[in-house]
Order: C-alpha cells, then structure tokens, then sequence
C-alpha cells in the first residue's frame, strides 16, 4: 500500500466527512487543523480514533478529514465512519472486528422536519378552550 491513498466518506445527521487516509505516523488533520485543535474534548478525539484503537492499527496511518455541515457529534461521528470504511477498503478483514463494535453503522436518525399547524415536529399550539 505504499504511498497509497484511501478515500472514504462518512455521514451523520447533516454532517459529512471525506476521509484520506496514507500510511504514515499518525498525524490527524481535520479542516487543515490538528486533531487538538479542532476537537478540544478528550472524549471527542478518543471517539475519532476508536477505529483504529479498536484494530490495533493506531499510528499507522496519516488520516486527512475534510468534514463539511452539522454540529461537533454529528461531525465526530461522521469522521468516525469514514475512518472505518477506509480500514476496511485497507483490509476487508477487519470488517467483523469494527462491525462487532458497530463502527460501520451508520446511523439512520435525522431531524424530523416542523409540520405546519404546529410549533415544532411533534409539539403542537396550547390548545384554548375559550
């Protein structure tokens, strides 16, 4: 795989995430920031690389994220899911070991749209009797 580049892309909520990955030492860029610097919560950044953590491949890889919409979780999430994709384009191997964590799931749950008639997508208008 040498001075190969895996491309794959991960999606959450309206968060999406294009995801380079190369063999190199483990630097993490995301939107031309560090990893420290874009995700100042430890939580965060130990969710970005839970896929690597978990297939024992961390510091193998130079990963480069452009990630575009939606809020911080949604983003981590996202980054997450195309960090797994791209390990299973590197080893379809690991596929069994990520999916046992449920790393290559993506996850279904959108905003539900504001309906008219209604204040929010299920609350409706204070009902008045007189």
């Amino acid at each position: 795989m040498e001075g190969n580049l895996l491309i794959a892309v991960g999606r959450r909520k309206t968060a999406h995430a294009i995801v380079k990955m190369s063999e190199g030492d483990g630097k993490i860029v995301i939107n031309g920031k560090t990893i420290d610097q874009y995700f100042p919560l430890v939580t965060q950044q130990a969710e970005i690389v839970k896929p690597l953590k978990v297939t024992d491949l961390d510091g193998r890889f130079n990963i480069e994220v452009k990630s575009l919409g939606g809020g911080i979780s949604g983003q981590v999430d996202a980054i997450k899911l195309g960090i797994a994709r791209a390990l299973v384009k590197y080893n379809p191997d690991l596929t069994s070991k990520l999916r046992e964590f449920g790393l290559l799931t993506r996850d279904p749950r959108m905003k539900e749209r504001k309906k008219y008639g209604q204040k929010g997508a299920r609350k409706r208008f204070q009902w008045t009797k007189r």
